[in-house]
């Protein structure tokens, strides 16, 4: 893997999902993306032998099912931001005795890696963080052999997303910061809108675009939805702590089930395209 010269990208999410906290609790998550996993696995059709490039891989676990079905003469390389992600990723390939799968810590907006061109990208809920998605997916549509797909998952707008606490704290939440020219905002919402990331794909290149909406609901414990320091974490000053955790827990009120877990209605979409031939 090699970097683009002198680029630096992605600060603002560099910064987060490298900082201590978030990239300790993140796994908890996970109670809430691996519900895709199967859906988005199904939309890719991986064939044994093929070559897979996972964007934003997370703590890995949709790399290593992606390299079980590509099987020992196909290879999945999974790329993320965060080191703490890819020291947990690279121990669970490790202890599964997982040989076919690697990961690397890397900005997909930018990086090059020397093991293109893949057959296939995809992503589980990790494009939406590009402070430049238009050089992000011209950089991975490089990455993927002429004919080769791409596949993500990434989430509808937050009003259909009630997990999200969001939902709850919004109103105490500090406002974005201006952006720098060039630059595009980034959240777990950013590609919400099939229409705009259709023309987004196709702007770049990419073809034979198609998003396809689900919606299910996942029974997580209360910390795949939130902690205690989240709040903070996400901007809420201490004036508005107070007021912010009571609307959170009026919210998490309407989730709870009897036995003490939550129902976490997730409403998210699978966008897959290809590269053209020629």
């Amino acid at each position: 893997m090699t970097e683009a010269a002198g680029v630096q990208t992605n600060e603002v999410e560099r910064r987060r999902w490298n900082d201590a906290y978030w990239s300790t609790v993140w796994p908890r998550r996970e109670q809430l993306t691996n519900a895709v996993t199967e859906i988005l696995l199904e939309h890719l059709r991986l064939q044994v032998g093929e070559r897979v490039l996972d964007v934003g891989s997370g703590g890995g676990l949709t790399s290593i099912e992606a390299g079980r079905l590509v099987g020992a003469t196909g290879s999945v390389l999974g790329a993320d931001i965060s080191e703490a992600l890819v020291d947990l990723s690279r121990h669970r390939v490790e202890e599964r005795g997982v040989i076919n799968v690697d990961f690397v810590v890397a900005d997909v907006q930018h990086d090059r890696f020397e093991r293109a061109p893949f057959d296939v990208a995809m992503s589980q809920f990790g494009v939406m963080f590009f402070d430049e998605p238009a050089v992000a997916f011209r950089n991975i549509l490089n990455h993927v052999t002429a004919g080769g797909r791409l596949g993500f998952a990434c989430w509808q707008p937050i009003d259909r997303n009630a997990w999200h606490i969001g939902n709850a704290i919004g109103p105490y939440l500090p406002s974005p910061p201006t952006l720098a020219p060039g630059k595009s905002s980034t959240s777990p919402f950013s590609l919400d809108d099939p229409v705009r990331t259709a023309g987004l794909l196709e702007s770049v290149g990419w073809s034979e675009v198609i998003c396809t909406t689900y919606e299910k609901t996942v029974v997580v414990e209360r910390d795949a939805i939130v902690d205690d320091d989240q709040p903070s974490f996400m901007g809420v000053s201490d004036v508005d702590l107070e007021k912010a955790r009571a609307s959170l827990e009026r919210h998490l009120a309407g989730l709870r089930r009897i036995d003490g877990r939550f129902d976490a209605p997730i409403a998210f979409q699978i966008v897959t395209a290809s590269r053209p031939r020629t």
